[in-house]
């Protein structure tokens, strides 16, 4: 007999929240790295998929193994295809170590590969797209860990000057009064590793329109497993559903012993309805293909709407 060939590797997983994809692999204790290419932005690199290659930042939010066992070869891909300096981005508690770490594949590989290090305070802001800032938080792990949130700065006149003609608002600002204010927009909340607490239910975790969040253990009986090592269990994503205003919960992490139609029916008897649809599983790949699917036949069936309305003008 000839020896079988390895199993071949799931694919990456992938949603689009518009105007939003939300794509990469979370599979608990193995690897991590969530894209959102709309936004240039990676969480955490435990691996390096080829897309992931075209964002220019990843924000790691710790240090295990399976968050950043990627991070070299991201960078060192980057450059080796011409595609640039790669940035991470990261809290200043985990700097030094992940430049330590970086330095050392120097000495192994009698080489220097350039990339940026950005190291934030939390709730320091960085601009990584023009009117876009990402802004971290701690958030509590087994070791030092951050969350981050994806914030639209977004200019709008002050109520005051809401009903003004546009002379007299360009008058008021000749005379160098300020008449608009700074709104921040949410986007997308990446939580990392983590244990309940009051990062989630920051309000620019909460309202922000993507949240991504771990689901590391789903069975009943693993709630003091969750606790030892400071994860979320899915009655704790239930507690938490109804305080958010996100349009989509996406669930990374989830080990790979975990059931995914399990975990779904398991999440619909803890909570309402309309809670449970707004929640996505990031490695389902059946149903999310089933999803996009119904997303492509709308998209589809509107195009030859509009095509239709054209032609009768």
């Amino acid at each position: 007999m000839i020896p079988k060939p390895p199993p071949r590797d799931g694919g990456l997983g992938f949603l689009f929240i518009p105007p939003y994809r939300v794509q990469g692999t979370s599979v608990a204790g193995e690897a991590t790295c969530i894209q959102v290419p709309e936004l240039d932005v990676c969480f955490d690199m435990g691996c390096c998929p080829r897309p992931a290659l075209a964002s220019k930042f990843v924000a790691v939010s710790h240090g295990h193994m399976d968050h950043i066992g990627g991070l070299a070869y991201y960078c060192s891909q980057r450059r080796f295809q011409g595609m640039g300096e790669g940035t991470i981005i990261c809290s200043t508690e985990i700097g030094p170590d992940i430049r330590r770490m970086m330095d050392g594949f120097v000495s192994l590989e009698r080489q220097t590969t350039p990339y940026n290090l950005i190291e934030l305070e939390p709730e320091q802001e960085f601009e990584i797209k023009n009117n876009i800032v990402i802004r971290p938080f701690d958030v509590e792990h087994t070791c030092p860990a951050s969350g981050y949130v994806i914030i639209e700065k977004r200019s709008k006149l002050k109520p005051e000057y809401v009903d003004m003609p546009q002379e007299k608002l360009r008058e008021i600002k000749d005379r160098g009064i300020d008449i608009t204010r700074i709104l921040d927009i949410p986007l997308v909340a990446y939580l990392g590793d983590t244990f309940p607490g009051p990062p989630l239910v920051r309000d620019d975790v909460r309202k922000a329109q993507i949240i991504i969040c771990e689901c590391t253990f789903v069975e009943p009986d693993h709630k003091d497993r969750a606790k030892i090592g400071k994860h979320l269990h899915i009655d704790d994503i239930a507690e938490w559903l109804p305080v958010l205003e996100c349009e989509k919960l996406v669930l990374v992490h989830l080990s790979r012993r975990t059931y995914l139609p399990q975990a779904r029916k398991r999440l619909r008897e803890l909570v309402k309805p309309e809670y449970a649809q707004r929640v996505e599983f990031l490695m389902d790949h059946r149903t999310n293909k089933a999803r996009y699917d119904r997303q492509l036949a709308e998209a589809q069936a509107l195009e030859e709407s509009r095509q239709r309305a054209a032609g009768q003008t």
